[in-house]
């Protein structure tokens, strides 16, 4: 299956047809990460977190697929919306709302919800005939960049409490939910979660309180190192013993964002400028940390970057700067390339997560232009043997 793992670009090509800076999106490795996942977990049901790459295209085509969804705000909300996505396969799992956030999921259709404290309980008071809670468990995770325990959930040992809250008000208690961080190196916090939330299950059904979903949350990790595939049946395999012991009737959600969106995407961007300083070459580019790049920043990551031009020849230490005013706009400090000249290109992979959804257009800098293929597809209309350099 052809993909971007797989399939040389044809990087100059697509700049003199399109421009620079560009994003290349292609279709054929969404399709690929999603069915890699969804092998893995096989009883899991998968819902697409928009947030890292909240693209039109990325959610017809996990849509053709069966995926299902999960959103975070109104204008997530659109995206599926506007995708004729069914609002039963969505979950809304932000855990802070105001009410104009909720009364907006509800007239699409989406009514399952996340809540993990008393304040958040109450919000849904009016609604309480409509909607079904998630109650979100923190599990922090030191071994991750991105601990999103920090910021939500509730403690293992409030879990009880709160559930009985929810049933003493006459809620539809759903379930429960927990995410162990980004980018996790190991599903050891996930087996945790699973194995603390099996207990908590248990505890609650005896005091008669019905657990219908455990919701796992992301974290399924990629290789920025390599951009190669990940293994993630290896990866998942601790998942799938520990959801074992998970009740019988208990449906198993899962959110992945990065995963299938990470590899997706491929930058291209032109040297525009070049300086002498501090003795090594600066070259500035028409993309930096301000758009595609972002990410550095927001999501501690560090993208594969290559020339195409004998990457591995004559290399020198040098750096690399975006295109804004800004001193804090710099790609890399210390990365060795061969010699570069104006007009020559920079090529960063596994670019698809958290980086056009952060960019800005500070400077009035305008974000990198997307272009979408499917690699899979012969007929595209911009699929063509131009476009891929010889294997």
């Amino acid at each position: 299956m052809n993909n971007l793992f797989s399939t040389n670009l044809n990087y100059q090509k697509l700049v003199s047809q399109f421009g620079s800076p560009l994003l290349i999106l292609d279709k054929a490795t969404i399709r690929y990460q999603y069915l890699a996942l969804h092998k893995a977990l096989p009883n899991v049901t998968l819902h697409y977190a928009l947030k890292p790459l909240p693209l039109n295209t990325v959610v017809s085509v996990l849509k053709e697929l069966g995926a299902s969804f999960d959103l975070a705000s109104n204008g997530e909300v659109d995206i599926v919306k506007s995708a004729n996505v069914d609002p039963k396969t969505c979950i809304h799992t932000h855990p802070i709302k105001k009410d104009q956030d909720i009364k907006y999921a509800l007239e699409y259709g989406c009514n399952v919800f996340v809540y993990d404290n008393e304040t958040e309980l109450e919000k849904f008071t009016k609604y309480k005939d409509q909607v079904k809670l998630l109650l979100r468990v923190s599990f922090p995770n030191p071994e991750t960049k991105v601990d999103l325990s920090k910021k939500f959930g509730t403690t293992p040992e409030n879990v009880l409490n709160l559930l009985q809250k929810a049933k003493d008000k006459g809620f539809n208690i759903y379930g429960l939910s927990f995410h162990v961080g980004s980018q996790v190196p190991n599903s050891k916090r996930h087996v945790e979660a699973i194995t603390s939330c099996n207990n908590l299950i248990n505890q609650a059904q005896d005091l008669g309180i019905n657990i219908s979903v455990l919701d796992i949350g992301g974290g399924f990790p990629v290789d920025y190192q390599n951009a190669e595939p990940i293994d993630i049946d290896s990866f998942c395999a601790p998942i799938r013993e520990a959801l074992k012991n998970t009740p019988k009737n208990v449906q198993i959600l899962a959110e992945p964002g990065r995963f299938i969106s990470a590899p997706a995407m491929h930058n291209i961007c032109t040297v525009t400028g070049i300086s002498r300083r501090f003795d090594k070459n600066w070259y500035y580019l028409d993309d930096g940390v301000y758009c595609s790049y972002s990410g550095q920043i927001f999501d501690h990551v560090c993208y594969p970057k290559f020339t195409p031009y004998n990457s591995h020849i004559n290399v020198e230490s040098c750096v690399l700067a975006g295109p804004t005013c800004d001193s804090i706009d710099v790609i890399a400090e210390d990365i060795k390339l061969p010699k570069l000249k104006l007009n020559d290109l920079l090529v960063g992979k596994m670019m698809g997560a958290y980086t056009i959804a952060t960019a800005t257009e500070f400077n009035f800098i305008p974000k990198s232009k997307i272009i979408e293929l499917d690699l899979a597809d012969s007929s595209s209309t911009i699929y063509t043997e131009e476009l891929l350099n010889a294997a």
